[in-house]
């Protein structure tokens, strides 16, 4: 299978779909922002994940070359996570250069949902600290996703595919996702 990339905004069900992919299939699949936060939680940077994103993006860079020679190492693997990072500054690239090329991915699934269920989703989980986007941020979000996907496809030959999450569908995302991995 080598490295694919499962990737979408915070609130998109990206995870959701991911876990059920597994399930039907037992792919082994790698939570990039868990290899960050061990990296930052062992720094002493971070008690959560959410708190990541708050960092000076010099420091965030650090946490994610190291996360990315991690993962490179792995193997076969569904890598989860997300194309661009919001922050305070303007938003961070989730695959920068150094960890496209590290990882090499064969395949980039951008899973994507309408702004308003993004909204929806995110006001009722209780679980996240996330941001209070618009549905317009969440648009522009997502319009920043692809083209970070064309430009990591473009630095590894890499493919790139769009998934539609649509809710309460976990079955159907997860078998447009089975489709595309073959």
């Amino acid at each position: 299978m080598a490295v694919v990339i499962i990737t979408g905004v915070p609130g998109v069900g990206k995870s959701t779909v991911i876990d059920a992919a597994q399930k039907a299939k037992g792919y082994k699949v790698v939570v990039y922002g868990t290899e960050m936060f061990t990296v930052a939680k062992a720094k002493g940077l971070v008690k959560d994940r959410d708190e990541m994103r708050k960092l000076d993006p010099t420091v965030q860079r650090e946490i994610q070359e190291a996360a990315g020679h991690a993962i490179a190492n792995m193997g076969d693997v569904i890598v989860d996570t997300h194309c661009t990072i919001k922050t305070p500054r303007g938003y961070l690239p989730g695959i920068p250069a150094w960890v496209a090329q590290a990882l090499r991915p064969k395949q980039l699934i951008l899973v994507e949902a309408p702004p308003h269920d993004i909204v929806s989703r995110r006001n009722n989980d209780p679980t996240r600290a996330r941001d209070p986007d618009t549905e317009e941020d969440i648009a522009n979000h997502q319009a920043m996703n692809r083209m970070a996907a064309m430009t990591v496809a473009t630095l590894t030959g890499s493919t790139v595919a769009f998934i539609h999450n649509k809710t309460g569908d976990v079955d159907g995302t997860r078998d447009q996702i089975l489709k595309i991995l073959g």
